[in-house]
Protein backbone atom coordinates (compact mmCIF):
# COMPACT_ATOMS: atom_id res chain seq x y z
CA UNK A 1 0.00 0.00 0.00
CA UNK A 2 1.30 3.79 -0.35
CA UNK A 3 1.07 5.72 2.45
CA UNK A 4 1.32 9.16 2.22
CA UNK A 5 3.56 11.26 4.81
CA UNK A 6 2.44 14.46 3.83
CA UNK A 7 1.12 15.71 7.25
CA UNK A 8 4.64 14.32 8.90
CA UNK A 9 6.30 17.02 6.18
CA UNK A 10 3.98 19.96 6.75
CA UNK A 11 4.75 19.60 10.93
CA UNK A 12 8.23 19.41 10.00
CA UNK A 13 8.14 22.68 7.58
CA UNK A 14 5.63 24.24 9.76
CA UNK A 15 3.33 25.02 7.42
CA UNK A 16 -0.60 24.85 7.42
CA UNK A 17 -2.48 23.23 5.51
CA UNK A 18 -4.62 26.71 3.41
CA UNK A 19 -1.11 28.18 3.42
CA UNK A 20 0.21 25.45 1.22
CA UNK A 21 -3.00 24.98 -0.42
CA UNK A 22 -2.39 28.56 -1.58
CA UNK A 23 0.86 27.87 -2.47
CA UNK A 24 0.30 24.84 -4.90
CA UNK A 25 -3.20 26.76 -6.09
CA UNK A 26 -5.15 23.27 -5.19
CA UNK A 27 -8.25 23.72 -2.82
CA UNK A 28 -7.56 22.93 1.11
CA UNK A 29 -10.48 20.42 0.75
CA UNK A 30 -8.28 18.13 -2.00
CA UNK A 31 -5.01 18.80 -0.45
CA UNK A 32 -6.97 17.61 2.93
CA UNK A 33 -7.92 14.35 1.29
CA UNK A 34 -4.47 13.83 0.06
CA UNK A 35 -2.92 14.90 3.76
CA UNK A 36 -5.08 12.29 5.59
CA UNK A 37 -4.25 8.88 2.87
CA UNK A 38 -7.85 9.23 1.22
CA UNK A 39 -6.56 10.23 -2.15
CA UNK A 40 -7.00 7.10 -4.71
CA UNK A 41 -4.14 8.85 -7.58
CA UNK A 42 -1.54 12.11 -7.58
CA UNK A 43 -0.81 14.18 -10.40
CA UNK A 44 2.77 14.24 -11.14
CA UNK A 45 1.77 18.25 -11.50
CA UNK A 46 0.82 18.31 -7.64
CA UNK A 47 3.24 16.05 -6.57
CA UNK A 48 5.85 18.40 -8.25
CA UNK A 49 4.21 21.39 -6.55
CA UNK A 50 4.20 19.58 -3.31
CA UNK A 51 8.02 18.81 -3.60
CA UNK A 52 8.62 22.15 -4.78
CA UNK A 53 6.74 24.20 -2.21
CA UNK A 54 8.08 21.84 0.92
CA UNK A 55 11.52 21.89 -0.36
CA UNK A 56 11.66 17.85 -0.33
CA UNK A 57 11.66 14.89 -2.38
CA UNK A 58 8.95 12.52 -3.98
CA UNK A 59 9.93 9.77 -1.80
CA UNK A 60 9.40 12.08 1.51
CA UNK A 61 5.60 12.34 0.76
CA UNK A 62 5.41 8.65 -0.44
CA UNK A 63 5.81 5.51 1.03
CA UNK A 64 5.45 1.82 -0.07
CA UNK A 65 4.82 -0.50 2.60
CA UNK A 66 3.79 -4.14 2.05
CA UNK A 67 0.26 -4.65 3.48
CA UNK A 68 -0.01 -7.26 6.16
CA UNK A 69 -1.10 -10.42 5.41
CA UNK A 70 -2.09 -9.05 1.62
CA UNK A 71 0.33 -10.34 -1.43
CA UNK A 72 0.32 -6.99 -2.39
CA UNK A 73 -1.10 -6.92 -5.27
CA UNK A 74 -4.65 -4.84 -5.89
CA UNK A 75 -6.85 -6.17 -8.96
CA UNK A 76 -9.42 -3.05 -8.30
CA UNK A 77 -12.31 -2.30 -6.14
Amino acid sequence: MIIVNLDVIMAKRKIGLSELAAKIDVTPANLSVLKNNHARAVRFSTLEALCRALECQPSDILEYREAPGKDGISYGS
